[in-house]
């Protein structure tokens, strides 16, 4: 169960049990906050459900950061694009970067929610884990076009939870490898 969730429930649990013990709650004090990561899939064509459902997933499973699409107007962390390559993110740094939905990886069979999943992992922090099995969204293409997984790991989400609550923000700027699936 996520933190920001933990709180509200345990307290009603004590309650219905008849306990009188303190827990905070979201009016007793500050929550702890996320950091948030805006997205732009304006340019990420027939792939959008896809963006859209890669950074849900990734909001569902992890605590410490929060994928969100960025307002009009607002200059976005992650710029999304379709293109006829395979697929691959830039990082410039974490939580910054470029991801490319590439159509070559989709025309061979893979699935375009793992592949928006797998590339959201890299600009949140993670590499590739290849060769792996299916159940390690960071294996990648290595789990083959049969594997349909959109979910990271219990491993991939703590390393995601220590990336981002051990990392200030930074501006982008630096510019790193591209990370080629």
């Amino acid at each position: 169960m996520h933190a920001r969730t933990f709180a509200p429930i345990l307290a009603a649990t004590l309650a219905a049990a008849g306990q009188a013990h303190a827990v905070p709650t979201d009016t007793d004090a500050p929550a702890l906050a996320a950091r948030v990561v805006t997205y732009d899939a304006g340019a990420s064509a027939e792939f959008r459900a896809a963006v859209d459902r890669g950074a849900a997933i990734w909001n569902e499973s992890v605590d410490s950061v929060e994928l969100r699409p960025a307002a009009t107007g607002q200059r976005a962390n992650i710029r999304i694009l379709a293109d006829n390559g395979w697929p691959r993110a830039l990082t410039t740094s974490l939580g910054n970067g470029t991801v490319y939905m590439g159509r070559q990886a989709v025309s061979q069979g893979y699935d375009t929610v793992r592949i928006s999943a797998h590339e959201l992992g890299h600009i949140l922090g993670l590499p590739d884990r290849k060769p792996g099995p299916c159940s390690s969204l960071m294996s990648g293409s290595s789990a083959g076009v049969s594997c349909t997984n959109p979910y990271p790991d219990a491993s991939e989400k703590a390393e995601v939870e220590d990336n981002f609550a051990l990392a200030p923000a930074r501006p982008a700027g630096v510019r790193g490898q591209p990370v080629v699936d």
